[in-house]
């Protein structure tokens, strides 16, 4: 799989995790964690990874790993 970069909004705290792509072409992550010891961080890794269908390996946070707007670099290559 070629990597793809997709800038994701992060909503924690969230009744379900889900992910969605919003019109102007960002992606929506609820989350269920809270942004407390990077768990949030790491559902974000395994939801995208689980919609792509790769490894969580493939996913890496390349920008925003403390803030709501994250970059993340998903495939290899």
């Amino acid at each position: 799989m070629a990597s793809v970069t997709l800038k994701v909004r992060v909503k924690p705290n969230a009744r379900s995790s889900s992910l969605a792509q919003a019109s102007d072409g960002t992606w929506v992550a609820k989350l269920k964690s809270l942004p407390v010891d990077g768990r949030a961080n790491e559902e974000l890794i395994a939801l995208v990874a689980d919609h792509f269908q790769c490894p969580k390996d493939d996913v890496v946070i390349k920008a925003g790993s403390s803030g709501r707007t994250k970059i993340l670099k998903v495939g290899s290559g």
